[in-house]
């Protein structure tokens, strides 16, 4: 099960950049994951500056 990012997303793109396999991608004013490519490492929870990513 993937991580997911909340509506408190400010869309800064720090998750993205650190994300190992590219499962993060901005779509219109956040951040999206894509499920079937999340490794669950949680690299993406330990950057997001308003901890806007839940882990499962």
């Amino acid at each position: 099960m993937a991580h997911k990012i909340t509506d408190d997303c400010i869309n800064c793109g720090a998750c993205e950049s650190e994300c190992p396999v590219n499962a993060i991608a901005e779509s219109g004013e956040k951040r999206i994951i894509d499920a079937d490519t999340c490794t669950d490492c949680g690299s993406c929870v330990s950057v997001c500056p308003v901890e806007a990513i839940l882990v499962p």
